[in-house]
């Protein structure tokens, strides 16, 4: 539905050009729910608003729907109201002196959609939102969640081939933001609208998407599964930026088909996630609620030793379901998240044990992470990886 060929976005400026966009490339399938992320200024916005064409790329080329809206070689470039997207913005948008119904009406009246017909389609919208009650209420007398959702529904009605999402849901509390990423989610797979969506939430992305893109400084890091993107991202970036992870600098000391030994500061551990990574990994991963006490994890020690720790309790978090420690180890402090049902207390002794399954190599290091620099020599070198699968 969406095919984004070698995008280049670029400002000029008084010294060297500013390059917004690295000659980027990505597509969209229709009916999937595709996702942006990435810290600000790293080209995610950017690269939406030329979907949309709100800004003038560089060069590249953008297609919906096997049309092309931009051409940088043929100097292409279908205007934004005469391309088949709706867009909601982070700041809604909604027009204060029109009611609810005229608010989401107004793209079918561009249209000059007929009275009955138009009357059905917004009605159908509303209800569909849950702001069926709402339609004569002027938009100044409705809550942030109501107001996105006025823009949600005047987005739908349009019945646009794709759906862009800026960042919509970022003005909204913790509590709302939340039950509003079911609705978005339940409204897309209903009406089955291609949707490409900005953000830098990285639970937004998780809870949402089909797939991801990973993007930094203008560029795609890695693209996937959100699934993949957090249990077995191949990039240093991506780990850290999704979800909470302990990183090491490592080794390779041995590299099989199946596991990969590798040397860190806190010992030698087995990793069996990317294996075919091998020689060229130079970090090890693992999330914090994939580490585990040995006490509790009955299989865990098999008798060698191997990826286990030992150390002390030094800190601890308690946010109800969940229970996040920091062990104090001979060589550095692993974060641990447990559940609640077993409470440790301050100081206590413990195992660790950090299965296989769950470590994961990586390459494109940036440096150490809370685990601590590898004991002498070099890491091994960062290898191109997986870059990105469209």
């Amino acid at each position: 539905m969406l095919d984004v060929r070698n995008l280049r976005v670029e400002y000029r400026t008084a010294g060297a050009p500013y390059v917004a966009v690295h000659d980027e490339s990505f597509a969209v399938r229709a009916g999937e729910f595709f996702t942006l992320l990435g810290p600000s200024g790293c080209g995610k916005t950017t690269t939406l608003r030329s979907v949309a064409g709100l800004e003038t790329p560089t060069a590249g080329r953008i297609e919906i729907d096997g049309v092309p809206v931009f051409d940088g070689a043929t100097g292409r470039a279908v205007p934004t109201h005469a391309r088949e997207i709706a867009m909601v913005f982070q700041s809604y948008a909604i027009w204060p002196h029109m009611t609810v119904f005229e608010n989401v009406a107004f793209p079918l009246r561009v249209k000059r959609l007929p009275g009955a017909a138009l009357r059905r389609q917004v009605d159908e919208v509303l209800q569909m939102v849950g702001l069926g009650d709402f339609a004569e209420r002027p938009a100044t007398m409705l809550s942030g969640g109501q107001q996105q959702r006025v823009a949600l529904a005047r987005a739908i009605v349009k019945d646009a081939k794709v759906l862009l999402l800026d960042e919509p849901l970022s003005n909204l509390d913790a509590k709302l933001r939340e039950q509003m990423r079911r609705e978005l989610r339940r409204l897309q797979k209903h009406v089955g609208t291609t949707s490409i969506y900005v953000t830098h939430d990285q639970d937004e992305a998780l809870s949402l998407s089909d797939r991801i893109a990973v993007m930094r400084g203008g560029r795609i890091v890695e693209l996937g599964r959100p699934l993949d993107l957090y249990l077995r991202p191949r990039h240093t970036f991506t780990a850290r930026f999704v979800g909470q992870a302990e990183l090491a600098p490592c080794k390779v000391v041995q590299a099989g088909a199946d596991a990969v030994l590798v040397e860190t500061k806190l010992g030698r551990f087995r990793a069996r996630v990317n294996a075919d990574i091998g020689a060229r990994a130079n970090h090890l991963m693992v999330r914090p609620e994939h580490v585990v006490f040995a006490d509790a994890d009955a299989d865990a020690d098999d008798g060698t030793g191997e990826n286990m720790l030992e150390g002390q309790i030094a800190n601890i978090l308690f946010s109800g379901k969940l229970v996040e420690y920091e062990v104090q180890t001979g060589q550095g402090v692993v974060s641990v998240c447990a559940a609640s049902n077993v409470l440790r207390t301050l100081g206590e002794a413990v195992r660790l044990h950090l299965p296989p399954e769950h470590c994961v190599l990586l390459t494109d290091g940036e440096g150490g992470g809370s685990l601590g620099d590898i004991p002498g020599g070099d890491a091994a070198p960062a290898g191109p990886g997986n870059r990105r699968t469209a």
